[in-house]
């Protein structure tokens, strides 16, 4: 078991890691290992492909230039900015989805959509000006949905969502030019500056890059966020269970996985259609479960309670328990290996988007226009697999407790109460002291550091010292994994005064603040504590610090940059490929703070990490000569 502890902290998923060795199925931490040495190039960001007079790399002291004559930091920044659009155009897409789907549930009234939250409809056309004198939900929410839809190809003006940051940061970002003025137009922006023989400087490369990143973290994740909680309601605190440990020996276990919960939602509607339990039963199964993997796991969990079974190094393992009777996926974070791994299993994996078709993989594709009977078609299809199940599946025990489904606006809630809904006990208790600051942690896994080792050891490390911590994607699902969404773990673990605060209001130190997507939650709480007042006039001046410890995606590179650029000071576990161009790394680790307040620090420790960010807090703290910590 010594080379399993190294690869992950999840007991559930050690279990199957070593099953996995003794029956000889390869993971992905096998193709790691069989993938190394990586390329240095690479890495470091100095290997060139736009064109074909190379591929081109830069080797100090021996080629200094590629065959066009473009620099080390060109290369580099051409690089980077273009996992930033990467990152940005998966969200941004994901959100346009969204919106389409509002338009047909408010354009028609048989739709097997609704609309969950009349309130915050209101609240977000409100945002985009439009009239509500006299309208209905469904004309409310038919031009809140076609506004939204013109955000992405608008060519002027400046995103409606972006102007909810703070008034100083908003200011800040137009007088550096990097104000986002449509979704698809600063993608497609970064594609032809990138393209060879045009943007040459990695300063206004850079620029441009901030101004997709924001487009994304203020635009297209912000909609998608926005819009999923008016259609399918905005979460509240919820409870759940989560680990490979959820999965039922005796059910027809189905799996939810990727990221966009149209689907999903109405898979949980159509498990508990009496039909499809009758032949549940018929087949020998006591009911129907729903599971979910990644971040449709977190949208299922925070509206529903229903449990996890793993974030993205378990997918493969989930499918290896031999229970997973059907696994649907949808778009982003979904390994291509499960096409070939399905086939040892009896699990019939199935995908649904015409954006992302798996070969040898059957296809049912979804549309909202019949939402509720393609979700009954795909269970049905689980349901009848139950019987090719391996009767004695290898499920681990596994499972842990947690509470789920935070919002900005159920911050308002529980602390101020329902009837005198307010920030100002938050703000108060950090300026106090009671709270040194806050932290969110987000983003993905990756082979190259343990299975969920950076983002539990870096958030116990932030609560033991009176940090409250926010998590979202695959690190809050880590951290719920660990034990660290209980109530009772703040009596463990954290700092005597975020012990006072998660005893008073019966919240656990880690809040659960939904997908990768929802990071737009952490933007929105930010703006929400700089109005409340008493802790300085933008984002860049709150003592709160950000996180991904075990990032792999493009995604996270366009969330750490719309962070960085909304001012939040932001630790990687692993560097960005810029480290071949001192230039670049300068820019991104120093001088970003100078213009934008907020830059990057990459350490691989996740404890040293988390002393990063708590002097980086300590230091806003004295420039707004805040209190002392109250137990430090």
């Amino acid at each position: 078991m010594a080379k399993d502890r190294e690869r992950s902290i999840d007991r559930a998923s050690l279990v199957m890691l070593k099953k996995a060795d003794e029956e000889n199925w390869e993971t992905a931490w096998d193709r790691f290992e069989k993938m190394q040495p990586q390329c240095k190039f690479g890495i470091e960001g100095v290997c060139c492909r736009i064109c074909s007079m190379g591929p081109c790399r830069i080797i100090p002291g021996r080629t200094d230039h590629g065959i066009c004559g473009a620099n080390v930091d060109t290369i580099a920044a051409r690089n980077l900015v273009r996992m930033i659009a990467g990152g940005a155009a998966a969200h941004s897409d994901h959100g346009r989805d969204v919106a389409h789907a509002l338009l047909l549930a408010a354009q028609d009234e048989s739709s097997d959509y609704e609309i969950k939250d009349p309130v915050k409809l209101r609240e977000v056309a409100n945002v985009y000006g439009i009239g509500l004198n006299g309208a209905s939900d469904r004309e409310i929410a038919v031009a809140l949905a076609k506004r939204a839809l013109a955000n992405f190809g608008q060519q002027e003006g400046e995103l409606e969502l972006a102007h909810r940051a703070p008034k100083r940061r908003v200011e800040r970002w137009q007088e550096l030019g990097i104000m986002p003025r449509g979704i698809d137009r600063e993608i497609v922006e970064i594609m032809h500056r990138t393209h060879m023989g045009v943007d040459t400087d990695y300063r206004n490369i850079m620029k441009q890059g901030l101004r997709c990143a924001l487009s994304d973290g203020w635009g297209g994740s912000m909609i998608a966020t926005e819009l999923q909680d008016i259609l399918f309601g905005t979460p509240t605190p919820i409870r759940a269970t989560c680990n490979l440990g959820t999965l039922e020996k005796d059910q027809v276990n189905i799996v939810v996985h990727g990221h966009e919960p149209v689907l999903s939602e109405m898979v949980v509607v159509a498990a508990q259609d009496p039909e499809l339990l009758q032949l549940a039963d018929k087949v020998g199964a006591k009911g129907i479960n729903i599971a979910g993997m990644c971040c449709t796991a977190n949208e299922i969990l925070m509206r529903h309670g229903v449990p996890v079974a793993g974030n993205f190094l378990q997918q493969e393992l989930a499918m290896m328990t031999g229970a997973v009777d059907l696994m649907m996926v949808d778009v982003q974070c979904i390994m291509p290996a499960l096409s070939d791994l399905s086939q040892r299993f009896h699990t019939k994996l199935v995908s649904t988007s015409p954006k992302a078709k798996f070969p040898g993989v059957e296809h049912v594709e979804f549309s909202e226009e019949h939402a509720l009977d393609i979700a009954k078609q795909l269970l049905r299809m689980g349901v009848e697999n139950f019987a090719n199940r391996d009767k004695a599946p290898f499920i681990p025990q596994e499972t842990m407790d947690l509470i789920g489904g935070f919002t900005a606006e159920s911050v308002f809630d529980f602390l101020g109460g329902t009837y005198r809904a307010t920030y100002r006990p938050l703000n108060d208790a950090i300026i106090d002291g009671r709270l040194r600051g806050a932290a969110g942690i987000v983003g993905c896994n990756n082979p190259k550091i343990t299975h969920d080792f950076g983002h539990v050891e870096m958030a116990k490390e932030l609560i033991k010292n009176d940090v409250l911590v926010v998590a979202g994607g695959c690190s809050a699902i880590a951290d719920a994994k660990a034990g660290l969404m209980r109530p009772e773990v703040a009596f463990e673990l954290a700092g005597k005064g975020l012990q006072e605060i998660c005893e008073a209001v019966g919240i656990p130190p880690v809040l659960h603040l939904g997908s990768c997507v929802d990071n737009s939650r952490i933007l929105m709480t930010l703006a929400h504590v700089v109005n409340e007042g008493g802790l300085g006039e933008d984002i860049s001046d709150l003592p709160v610090a950000g996180a991904a410890p075990e990032w792999m995606s493009e995604k996270a590179v366009s969330i750490g940059f719309y962070f960085v650029a909304s001012g939040v000071f932001t630790t990687l576990g692993m560097p960005l490929p810029v480290l071949g161009s001192e230039n670049l790394t300068r820019l991104v680790t120093e001088e970003l703070e100078g213009t934008v307040g907020g830059k990057f620090a990459f350490e691989p420790d996740p404890v040293k990490a988390a002393h990063l960010m708590i002097d980086h807090i300590d230091k806003k703290r004295a420039a707004l000569k805040l209190k002392e910590v109250m137990y430090a």
